[in-house]
Formats: C-alpha cells, structure tokens, sequence
C-alpha cells in the first residue's frame, strides 16, 4: 500500500468517526428538545442511592409516595394545559448504597471534563447494582439519601437542560416528601429550568413564588418547585412538608414547555 493510499484511508476514516459524533450529537440535542415538547409522557428512572444505615421503613413509604408526586406534577401540567396527558411516569430502582464518593463539579476545561468522567463512572456502576437500563429514559435522577443531622441536607447537582441529576436528601418519615420535592427539582433543571431562589437562598419575587399575584401575597399557600421554600413572611420561608404543597409557577412552566414564551 503506498503512502498516498494510507493516508486517504487514514481521513476518510478520521471523517466517519467525525461524521458519526456529529450525528449522535445532532440525535441527543434533537431528542432533548423534543422531552420539553411533552407530546408523550416522559419516562424518568428515579434512582435510591443510601448513604449509610437508614429505616428501611423509611425508604419504603418514601417510594409509596412517588404516585403522589407524578400526580401533583400532573395537576400543575394540566393548570397550563388542557390535557389529559400525564407528564411524568417514574421507574424507582434502588435502594443501593453508595460505594464510591460522589462527583463534584469543579471550574475549567480540565475540570468539567473530569467531572463528566465521573459522574458516567458513578452513574455506570449505580445503574448495574440497581439493575437500571442505560437507555430508554428521558431523564434520571439519582437520589442520595442520608439519616438526619443538625445541617438538614438538601442539595442536588444536575445537567442543565440534560439527562441526568442527582439530588441529595436527608430522610426520616417526616423527610420523605421533603426528598421527593427535592428530586423533582432536580429533574426540572434537566429540563431547562432555571434556580428561583437568590444567593441567600430566598425565593426571588415574583418568579420564585407559586402565587405572586396572591392578595395578600403572604403566606404563599405552595412552594414553587425552583425555589424550594414556601415564603410565609417577610424574609422568612417553610422547607415544604407534604407534596400537597408543591407548585410549578409560571416561568418555570415556560422554562421547560409548558407554556408558551
């Protein structure tokens, strides 16, 4: 074979490899806009990771809830909607414990690419011990449940406008719809919707209350999902306690498309 002759095989095999990456990233965008069109209900896997000993009791009740939280979220879709659609159909899988310490993101180039390294590890080696398929979900949520302590852990780190969050809860049987709240949250930023909290972690006004038109506007009878908290005061806000409490507000609906701009 001449040298001419390798090097074309050489590009023309580069220029597939191109060609194929291109395509998948054209699909995966293609398809991720196409969740936020919700024409069809959305498959979501919701993934129990435990971070130590917890009730078993606990884990339980909390994915006897998970009806609870579809419903909600339903009835928030068909406030902006007239549909008989259901948005969300979760798959829970778990619990597992956590094995390896979780991903955390970090700034820069070098930084996100480790990040995204380790959050495919973390995901890769949950979704086999859980026995999650790694294909045919909209969106996956894992979340990392720990027992109580004095700080009342809630965080969560997601993909904005991608497939995957974790979220991280303390849970107890006055946690439990706490947690959920917390993991629809996060799934909510896979599907492009912003934070509605400020730095100090208060609800901004109006897009982080679920009734800014309310009179008078305290107490807030729901949390909006983005914001977490339920303003009932000046300056001072409720964690929600039940998912009857859960709300989506109206730049948030727009955020992930279920309203118009």
């Amino acid at each position: 074979m001449t040298r001419r002759a390798f090097f074309g095989i050489r590009v023309g095999f580069l220029l597939g490899i191109l060609v194929a990456v291109a395509l998948y990233a054209w699909k995966d965008v293609h398809d991720r806009r196409e969740r936020n069109e919700f024409a069809r209900t959305l498959d979501i896997a919701l993934v129990l990771v435990t971070d130590g000993a917890l009730d078993p009791r606990d884990v339980e009740l909390l994915k006897s809830r998970v009806p609870v939280l579809s419903e909600r979220l339903g009835d928030a879709f068909r406030s902006y909607r007239q549909s008989e659609l259901v948005p969300f159909s979760f798959a829970v899988s778990g619990p597992v414990p956590l094995e390896e310490p979780l991903p955390e993101p970090a700034d820069g180039l070098a930084g996100a690419a480790r990040y995204a390294y380790q959050l495919h590890r973390f995901t890769r080696d949950v979704d086999a011990r859980a026995g999650v398929p790694s294909r045919g979900f909209d969106s996956r949520i894992y979340l990392v449940l720990r027992s109580p302590s004095a700080f009342g852990l809630v965080e969560g780190m997601s993909e904005q406008g991608g497939r995957v969050g974790i979220a991280l809860a303390e849970l107890d049987a006055s946690t439990v719809d706490l947690a959920l709240f917390v993991a629809a949250h996060e799934l909510f930023h896979t599907l492009g919707a912003s934070d509605k909290y400020d730095a100090s972690g208060r609800a901004i006004d109006p897009d982080g209350f679920a009734e800014p038109g309310r009179i008078p506007i305290f107490p807030q009878r729901y949390a909006e999902l983005m914001a977490r908290n339920r303003p009932v005061a000046p300056g001072r806000e409720l964690r929600p306690e039940s998912l009857d409490e859960l709300w989506v507000g109206k730049k948030t609906a727009r955020e992930i498309g279920w309203s118009s701009p």
